[in-house]
């Protein structure tokens, strides 16, 4: 594969930086430790440059049910979804290293083993899953990415839909909590076109479902969180 077309054109990309304040000691050593262990593996474009699909067991060793959140932060959803639910395999994707850190430290405080984690952009994941494998997705406080030339980046574009419809199985949750108006405005046109039949939509949260801190500071800023469900047609 020629190296042109292993490179991603720098707008695609779903996230700003990867990097923020320094790390502590802990976190790093959490990354040392820990990451190599949740990290699935041929999901990079170095380990998988033919983009070929995984086997459904390497994600956790069984048929369990495999749910997928995009974008976990700093990783509170993450963790408490997966205590609440041990019968499922929950995998994680976050580029933002200061976020991963504090997900792995949340890990081994609350001794959760039915978690993966890979540190990059949710769709070189999601292309390498094999179709239907997915019974449920989070979509928690995505970037807004509020500039008009800039809304390609979200998530809730055809694109980036059409690979997420590809891996979800028939009657599959996909979840969206947002405080942008304009990010809901969007999802309600193109989530549907992406083959997903709209459930819920509003501003009560999901039963269980666990405030985080990109919600607390919306709400201490004034802006309303809302609540979408899609499911996969």
């Amino acid at each position: 594969m020629s190296e042109a077309k292993n490179q991603l054109p720098e707008w695609r990309n779903l996230y700003g930086r990867r990097h923020g304040k320094a790390l502590r000691d802990s976190q790093r050593t959490y990354l040392a430790e820990d990451l190599g262990v949740l990290r699935p593996n041929g999901i990079t474009r170095e380990e998988n440059p033919d983009r070929a699909l995984i086997a459904p067991s390497s994600l956790f060793g069984d048929d369990r049910p495999i749910w997928l959140e995009i974008g976990f932060g700093g990783g509170e959803h993450m963790v408490h979804v997966a205590a609440a639910n041990p019968g499922i395999g929950l995998i994680g994707c976050e580029p933002y290293i200061n976020g991963v850190a504090m997900l792995l430290g949340r890990i081994r405080a609350a001794g959760v083993t039915n978690l993966a984690v890979h540190p990059g952009d949710a769709r070189d994941l999601i292309e390498v899953l094999p179709a239907g494998l997915l019974a449920r997705a989070y979509l928690n406080y995505p970037d807004p990415w509020p500039k008009r030339r800039h809304h390609r980046r979200r998530f809730v574009t055809a694109e980036s839909l059409a690979m997420l419809a590809r891996v979800m199985a028939p009657g599959a949750e996909f979840r969206i909590a947002t405080d942008i108006a304009d990010y809901v405005r969007q999802a309600r046109i193109t989530v549907p076109k992406a083959g997903f039949a709209p459930v819920t939509d509003g501003h009560q949260p999901w039963a269980g479902w666990l405030s985080t801190r990109y919600e607390q500071k919306a709400l201490r800023e004034g802006r309303v969180p809302h609540y979408l469900t899609f499911a996969r047609l």
